[in-house]
């Protein structure tokens, strides 16, 4: 009697497990078909469906032709330009960048369609909407929530990006595989990334603490460091940045006599006009990267180098260069910058444009 019971329990268990494990098996079947589902619409409709950093659910048309920047102009350019897609570009810049020297020497260079281009943006940052609905770019990409919901309610497709935090850039430029349908190229970007820091971390490894130099870059007629970001790209290439905190706030301000307390051995600037300051104040005279002449002004190309751009690892190998041309000489520099923009912007410089870029 007691065997009879017990084989008629097991089998009941066992009846319960496998009904338990077919509604589990069916639930996962039924959510996995919702999911394929919704692909399998999305693909018949042509469109794609993808997440962007602000966390909105946007549908896109799977071939886009045109891209519109809006707001950080110079920086969304290089993230597109960075993953080959800089063709697509439909905008020319705002006035402020277009004026610059640079946008005519090198965005051009890379994206010389942009000349043909109406400006979405006027002199004072205002949206040129009826521009832009003429235009009707497939995709519209920001860093402004402001700028998203403005373009959003016109019915544009909007992508808004994130730049906050150091290696948010590895999350833009996933994020951009999947909306340009170049997963491959972003992942070739994330993976030199990563290799430029490995390589910058062993190139400095062995530099003792006391013969760090410092470091200020910023502004010397406003006092102030326009990037937290610019923290982070000193330090991996082994210099200290005097101006570093532990602040959050993208803005640095600081004062003559913090600068005088400081005494950087080096000052990196955005301008010639900001190096010919720092050499001709007498207020600065004796602060040693004035004595010594060290001076250098970062190098702006598709973007400023100190500052957001997809460009940053090489921002480490230049200041490298600055502070210890012993361990990154200008022979390095030169083949880093010339495998950079000819493997991502596919843009082969001569030996003079680079010589220009990195002294």
């Amino acid at each position: 009697m007691f065997m009879k019971t017990g084989k008629r329990i097991i089998a009941l268990l066992m009846a319960t497990v496998v009904i338990v494990l077919c509604i589990s098996g069916c639930s996962q079947s039924k959510a996995t078909g919702t999911d394929a589902s919704k692909q399998t619409e999305a693909s018949e409709q042509n469109v794609r469906i993808v997440t962007d950093m602000a966390g909105r659910t946007v549908t896109l048309p799977k071939n886009i032709k045109k891209i519109g920047t809006f707001g950080a102009i110079g920086v969304l350019n290089a993230f597109v330009e960075t993953m080959g897609a800089g063709d697509k570009i439909c905008n020319e810049g705002s006035p402020s960048f277009v004026k610059s020297e640079s946008w005519a020497k090198y965005q051009y260079l890379f994206t010389p369609q942009l000349k043909e281009c109406p400006a979405f943006q006027g002199a004072d940052s205002e949206v040129l909407m009826e521009t832009v609905l003429k235009t009707k770019p497939d995709i519209c990409l920001t860093m402004a929530a402001e700028l998203t919901k403005q373009l959003e309610e016109q019915g544009l497709n909007v992508i808004q990006l994130s730049w906050t935090k150091t290696e948010e850039v590895k999350e833009c430029i996933t994020l951009l595989g999947e909306v340009l349908d170049a997963q491959d190229v972003a992942a070739d970007y994330i993976a030199y990334f990563d290799k430029t820091l490995v390589k910058a971390e062993e190139l400095t490894k062995n530099i003792k603490k006391e013969d760090r130099k410092k470091v200020l870059y910023g502004s010397i007629t406003t006092f102030s460091q326009p990037h937290v970001i610019a923290e982070w790209w000193i330090s991996k290439a082994g210099g200290i940045s005097v101006t570093d905190d532990g602040r959050t706030s993208e803005r640095r301000v600081y004062t003559l006599e913090d600068m005088l307390l400081w005494n950087p051995d080096i000052i990196m600037v955005s301008s010639k006009a900001e190096k010919k300051a720092a050499l001709e104040d007498a207020r600065f005279a004796n602060i040693t990267a004035v004595k010594d002449k060290k001076i250098y002004i970062v190098p702006r190309i598709a973007h400023v180098w100190g500052n957001r751009t997809t460009e940053q690892p090489l921002t480490i190998m230049w200041a490298m260069n600055k502070i210890y041309p012993e361990i990154m000489t200008d022979k390095d520099l030169a083949e880093e910058v010339s495998y950079f923009y000819s493997h991502f912007f596919k843009c082969n410089f001569t030996d003079a444009q680079i010589k220009e870029i990195i002294e």
